[in-house]
């Protein structure tokens, strides 16, 4: 039987991590504190992702993963919660619609509250003061007590989550997520835009279509409620590994702090312990690859991550740029299918095309975006391969934080409504349009 003292090696470093201040009895209180809790997903929930992520990877499905770039505990309302998740369900209609195939729906939340950084530290004029790592470490607020590292945040970040899953299981089990309240989801939002428009008017044919159906005897509660999966980056590992149990069912080791958790680019070292860490459990798990990896780096990942080569095990997310997508990207998908092995494709438009405006706010241009999502799938379908989904970074608010898409943002309208506290995001309207625009590329593939 596997005990979980005995399944990590403390001994391998682990990148990005915090510096806990003290002579670390705080973070071990903490650590202390959230083994005691009760899982926040089950195994069984991850085992069935795992058989979705595998006819995804078949070309059979197609997988939508979507949230913020970093969580705060200050934006983990009941109204932002349910707009990121009718943001997600809308993305989801137009695909489904589009392409006739099942689409995944993964939330980028209730975990999602750290982040790597490029510096361990921030300088402000003369004052120095570790870097904001996310709401699981410190406070974005520029001070000595806002950003001294606080383990019972950890502790904050279990029940924040928990809070974000209750209310994600009532919306998408209780009514809120049946298909025949396609129209309702566009209350509120962008009825009067372009995308709107467009989406309501797929939004009748949907409900003519769900009428047929009806009339032909189909019971109406099959479109009452739908899966939705909790998915984050395995980062601060003293979380993660305090909310890894052993299942009753099969004896082995799962990270109940989401369904699908993934490797991120800074941490992705084969003698690291994030890689280590992922290897252990049974969950899906997903790692980011950049513009440097290589054939022989991505083929080392999957001997270690995906030994047995099990469809659904192992998701690839790229994030290379709209530059180089088309130059990078080719090489690497055709190394990894003539290896043999069962991976997911995932693109990741979002983190390769990053900048900062003139007028200082970092972010990226939707047109980017597109153009990055549209090189994943001319690579795919010049090799024969299948384009298997997008991680996108949304709101679904109406933030000013990426440039272009239908309302025309520009460089000036940032400060407008610019709330993210890290990376920026497509707001709600470039969210509804981008899954326009992929639904056509799923159409013609």
């Amino acid at each position: 039987m596997t005990t979980l003292d005995s399944l990590f090696n403390p001994a391998l470093v682990a990148a990005q991590q915090p510096t806990w201040p003290g002579d670390g009895s705080a973070i071990s209180s903490a650590v202390l504190e959230l083994k005691s809790f009760p899982p926040l997903v089950f195994a069984g929930e991850c085992d069935n992702l795992r058989e979705k992520i595998a006819e995804a990877a078949a070309g059979r499905a197609f997988w939508l993963q979507g949230g913020d770039c970093a969580e705060t505990f200050a934006a983990a309302t009941a109204d932002s919660i349910r707009n990121r998740i009718k943001t997600i369900l809308q993305m989801a209609a137009v695909l489904q619609y589009y392409s006739s195939l099942p689409v995944i729906k993964v939330g980028r939340m209730a975990g999602q509250f750290a982040k790597p950084r490029s510096n361990d530290s921030e300088t402000r004029g003369e004052i120095t003061l570790p870097a904001y790592r996310g709401d699981a470490v410190n406070d974005l607020d520029f001070s000595v007590a806002s950003r001294t590292p606080d383990p019972q945040r950890l502790v904050r970040v279990y029940h924040t989550s928990s809070a974000t899953l209750n209310l994600v299981r009532a919306f998408t089990q209780g009514g809120f997520a049946d298909l025949r309240q396609v129209h309702e989801w566009n209350k509120g939002f962008i009825r009067d835009s372009s995308v709107g428009q467009r989406y309501e008017e797929m939004a009748k044919e949907v409900g003519r279509a769900l009428e047929f159906m009806r009339s032909a005897g189909v019971d109406p509660a099959a479109f009452k409620s739908v899966d939705f999966y909790a998915s984050h980056e395995a980062l601060i590992l003293e979380y993660e590994k305090a909310l890894t149990r052993i299942d009753s069912r099969t004896q082995l080791p799962y990270d109940v702090s989401a369904h699908f958790v993934w490797i991120g680019e800074r941490t992705r070292q084969l003698n690291g312990a994030h890689v280590e860490f992922a290897s252990k459990i049974r969950n899906p798990i997903g790692v980011k690859l950049g513009p440097k990896t290589s054939v022989d780096d991505a083929l080392a990942l999957i001997d270690v991550l995906d030994p047995e080569r099990e469809p659904g095990r192992l998701t690839f997310i790229t994030r290379m740029g709209a530059g180089k997508i088309r130059e990078l990207l080719p090489t690497l998908v055709d190394g990894v299918t003539k290896s043999g092995a069962q991976v997911l494709w995932v693109c990741d438009p979002m983190h390769g095309n990053t900048y900062e405006a003139p007028t200082g706010y970092k972010t990226r241009r939707f047109d980017d975006v597109l153009d990055e999502v549209k090189g994943f799938f001319e690579v795919h379908k010049a090799l024969g391969t299948h384009p298997g989904g997008i991680h996108i970074e949304l709101t679904g608010d109406d933030v000013t934080e990426c440039v272009g898409g239908g309302e025309q943002i520009s460089h000036e309208d940032l400060a407008t409504r610019y709330e993210s506290a890290c990376d920026p995001r497509l707001n709600h309207a470039q969210s509804l349009e981008l899954a326009f625009l992929v639904a056509e590329m799923l159409r013609d593939r």
